[in-house]
Parts: C-alpha cells; structure tokens; sequence
C-alpha cells in the first residue's frame, strides 16, 4: 500500500472534543471519522487492525470448541417478549415497526436469537454441551457516547454463548473461556488488563467477570487487593467495616442544630468525624415512588447497585421528599415513620455513641445505639468499598481503588433465558431438560482503542506487532530521485515477497511531514531510504518504540528488519 494513495488524512491536532488520548490520535491519524453521536466510519488502517484483532478473537475461540455463527441485526420484537427484555431494557434499546406494522429490535445483544437458533436443533442430549459465537455489528442507543470507539453506540462485538447440560460443565467451560480471553489481550499486546468481579446487570446470571483495562480514563471503579488476588468492580464489590474506634456508651440525647442539614457542619458543630455518624440517604422507588431510607456510616456512600439488588427493584436518588414521612436533613432512625422503607447498613454494626437526625426539624441526637434504640435492626451491605478498607479475601486493610474501562464480560447466565424461551432436550431417560447457559463478550472496537489508550507516546500510536495495520513502513525520502525510488521499491518488492505486510510512503513531502504521519501510523518497524543512506550504502532502520535505530548495509536491510519482526 502505497501513502500517496492511502484515503484519509493526518494532522498536527485533533478537534477539541476529543477527550481521552486515543481518540485524538485515531482522529489524528486517519483511522476514523465520526458520522453522527458515537457513529464512526473506519479508514483501512483501523479496519486492518480491527481485522488481525477478530482473527486473534476467532482462533482463540476455535480453540475451545466454539462454532462460528451470524445472527441478524434485526430482530422480531417477539423474541424479545419471549425472553422479557422489551420490557425491561430501557432506551438504550433501539424499537421500531417495520412496513407491515410489526414491532422489531436492532440487536444490541443476542442471546434470544441464540436460544432461538439451538431450541429447534439441539433437542437431544447428544448436541450437548457446545458453543456458538459471531462476531457483529449492533447498536445500542447509548446515552453518554464518548471517547471515539471507546463508548459508542454502533459497534463490533464478539458475542458467544455456550449451552450446558449441568452447573459443573459450564463451570468447567467458564473456566476455558476466561484462560482464552487472557490469551486474547495477551495477544492483542495489552499489557494491565485484570478480571474483576462483576454484577451481571440486564444479562442475568449469579456468576460474572469483567476485564478491564487499568486507565485513568476508564469510567468504571475498581477494588483490588495487591496483597491477594482479589479483584472487583465497585458495583460488586464487598465491604467491609471494622467500628474499632468508640466513643463511650451515652443515654440518647437530643440537641438543638439550627439549619444545620450536612455531614460537614455537623462535624463542625459536634467536634466529632464523620465515621460516628448515623446517615440518612433517601431514594424512591421507581414504580411506585414509595420512599426507601438507607442509613449508612456518615464516612461511606450507597452502592446503589447493591440496593437495587437488595430490594429487588428499580430506585432513583429522591429529588424531593414528602415531608408528612420525612423531615429533610434531620432523618433518623428513632423514631422514623412505618410507612417508609427503611434499610440498615452492615457498616453500622456494632457501633455506638452515634449522631444521627432526630427526625423533627432543627434537632439531632448524640449518643444512638441502635442495637438499645431501634427496634428489629438487620443489617445488609449496601456500602462501597473505599480505598484502605478490609480485603473480604485476606483481611488486610489493602484494599485500592482504581480505574478501569471494560473490554471484555463472561457471565454465568444459568437457566435465565433457555427456561423463559421454553429451550429444552431429551435426556438419555427420555426425561425434558432445561439446559444451562453462559455468555462471553468482547468489544472490538473498544479493544482497538484501548490498545491504542495503553500502547502510546506525544507522537502517536506504538501498535504491538499482532494487530499494527502494517508491519514494515518503508519511507523513501526523496522519492523524485531515481536511486531511491529504486532501492526503495525493491526493498518493498523483496519485503511483500516474504509476506511481509508493508506500506510504503512516496509521497514528495519533508523528512519531518513523512516521519510525523510515520509516527501517526505507528508501524512497529521503519526503513529509511534516502540519497545520503545510498551514498552511504545503507538503509537506516528504526522501531516505533525508538529502542532501536540502526544503519545497516542494504544487502543486510531485510535480516535486520526480519529479526525485529521475529
């Protein structure tokens, strides 16, 4: 491929509405343009790399056993009611009628339409296990589009499934699926990627791991342990609390805080550390916007995945609150009115000598024990983790807390859909059998640009050898001039003939315009032809990575790039 020819542009500075790093440079280096919000068509040099990634995926899942398969990208919205998901997902999901008025679906995931492919053709117990996957276009109508490929809402996917005549086969499969996705960005060329425990969310299931790529750009929240190998997303994560630092044990006393409603002045106005508090956070509960109290330790914050798992339903963060229930800033739990929700962190357990609010406008008590003061407390963890809290795996105060951005997703989906969507065989005793599922992802296209976030310096991308979109870029520096169109074709020639992925730049542009786009290309090695190279003999050779820059003689160009391709 030659660079005169190349579509697409490179420039000194991307638009000012690339946010994280990787997106200026695939922006800057002609690898992709936006078509609408989170829309992005790709240039070949992303779609070269795009392609050696779904290569890496399709050889590792051929390993274990999966079986390649294409699901549509519409769908019939009775699939979906099968399985009861055009319901419940929000509008992230894409619906429409088509022309005979029929409700359809733009795929954003397909286990209906694999449940829907093996219900008809995986009848006996003979078929079992197996796995099918595809790799994907689907949209979904993702409401903080951001960072280029990084969240967008058209996008490629590996989607796999696996179906299971007992718990402990895909067990054993989860275990396969994992070591290959390890294989995966092992192979991709990433180098701080972590598997975490996950909440499974809209997909269902009880067992779920993310891998996630260690940035600061990331949006998810992680807990790690460098101690142990524990490893989880903050929406999952345990928390633990120790109340090891108690003040004495005091009668229940109320004292007078004028307009004092925050942890903060409270701390001011009672000399005390927001850890001897007793807080109130309210939430509403969304079908019915009935009230739920949550009273947490006043230094931590609500996990809301953790409560909406709790109470087995959908809750928003209450904007207003009844004041015929609830008095604002000064809620507690003495005293606090029955028909509200009221819900008690484990954080809270085995403290005393709290402040918390006194329930009546103005006034707070000092010196809550809810174990002597409430009634019928039970506690359950809702809290986050916080950084330096106790590991739940080798109970060392190590936790950390990172950021990360999810490429990957295994989950352990059970019977979820294959019961619902009536997905059944016939065992070896003629006895009808559900069949249990498990569910693997991978986002090409964030993966791509992940690499690119984790693989970088100021000038551009530094593409690993297994996915960089050519191998070898041949620069030919004065290109006009017959001895170095010469060399430099041949060198390119001999090169292609040893299969060789090669681009080659002849385009009569400066030294620094062609090294400046060179760097923006990222290729992991680079030949220089120029007329002082020639009259010197040699050919200079250099890594994108700058560890290596070399002259060596012609005849020796190609043994020299092949061992640092090797």
């Amino acid at each position: 491929m030659k660079v005169s020819v190349l579509l697409g542009e490179r420039y000194k500075n991307a638009p000012a509405d690339c946010i994280v790093e990787s997106q200026a440079l695939m922006v800057r280096g002609g690898y992709i343009k936006q078509v609408g919000s989170g829309i992005y068509s790709l240039f070949t040099p992303a779609q070269r790399i795009m392609n050696k990634i779904e290569n890496i995926i399709r050889e590792e899942m051929d390993a274990i056993d999966g079986q390649e398969v294409l699901f549509p990208v519409v769908m019939p919205a009775s699939l979906w009611r099968e399985s009861g998901r055009f319901d419940s997902i929000g509008s992230e999901l894409l619906r429409f009628k088509d022309r005979g008025n029929n409700d359809m679906v733009l795929g954003m995931t397909h286990e209906e339409a694999a449940v829907q492919l093996a219900r008809d053709t995986a009848q006996t117990y003979t078929k079992y296990p197996f796995m099918i996957y595809q790799i994907q276009t689907k949209f979904r109508d993702e409401p903080r589009a951001r960072g280029g490929l990084i969240r967008v809402r058209e996008f490629t996917m590996k989607d796999a499934y696996s179906f299971h005549r007992t718990q402990e086969d895909l067990e054993e499969y989860y275990e396969r699926c994992y070591k290959a996705y390890e294989r995966i960005f092992a192979r991709c060329g990433l180098k701080n990627v972590v598997a975490v425990k996950s909440d499974s969310g809209m997909m269902g299931g009880k067992v779920s791991h993310e891998f996630m790529l260690l940035t600061d750009i990331g949006e998810d929240t992680l807990v790690i342990c460098d101690d142990c190998d524990y490893r989880s997303n903050m929406e999952a994560a345990d928390s633990i609390t120790v109340n090891d630092e108690k003040y004495p044990v005091e009668e229940l006393s109320e004292i007078y805080t004028p307009n004092i409603k925050t942890i903060d002045q409270l701390c001011g106005k009672v000399g005390r550390k927001a850890k001897y508090f007793c807080k109130a956070v309210v939430y509403r509960v969304n079908e019915d916007d009935s009230h739920v109290v949550v009273f947490i330790r006043g230094d931590l914050e609500v996990n809301e995945t953790k409560l909406r798992n709790y109470l087995g339903k959908e809750i928003h963060p209450a904007v207003d609150i009844d004041e015929d229930l609830l008095t604002a800033g000064f809620i507690g739990p003495v005293g606090i009115s029955k028909d509200v929700k009221v819900v008690y962190d484990a954080s809270l357990k085995g403290a005393h000598n709290l402040v918390c609010g006194a329930n009546k406008a103005d006034y707070h008590y000092t010196g809550l024990d809810l174990e002597r003061d409430v009634e019928g407390v039970e506690y359950v963890s809702v809290a986050k983790a916080v950084s330096g809290g106790v590991c739940p795996v080798c109970g060392r105060r190590s936790l950390k807390i990172k950021k990360g951005v999810e490429i990957g997703n295994i989950f352990q989906l059970g019977t979820k859909y294959s019961e619902v969507m009536g997905l059944r065989y016939t065992d070896e005793n003629g006895e009808q059998q559900t069949p249990i599922m498990g569910c693997y992802g991978i986002g090409v296209g964030r993966l791509c640009a992940c690499i690119c976030q984790e693989s970088r310096d100021n000038y551009g991308p530094i593409w690993p050898k297994s996915v960089a979109p050519w191998q070898v870029e041949v620069c030919a520096l004065r290109a006009d001039e017959p001895a170095v169109k010469e060399c430099a074709e041949k060198l390119v020639k001999d090169l292609e003939a040893m299969g060789v992925q090669v681009l080659y730049d002849d385009r009569p542009v400066s030294a620094g315009f062609m090294f400046s786009d060179a760097d923006l290309f990222g290729i992991p090695v680079r030949a220089i032809v120029s007329p002082k190279n020639i009259d010197g003999g040699v050919i200079e050779i250099a890594t994108r990575d700058k560890s290596v820059k070399v002259n060596v003689p012609m005849e020796e160009a190609i043994a020299k790039i092949k061992e640092l391709l090797s």
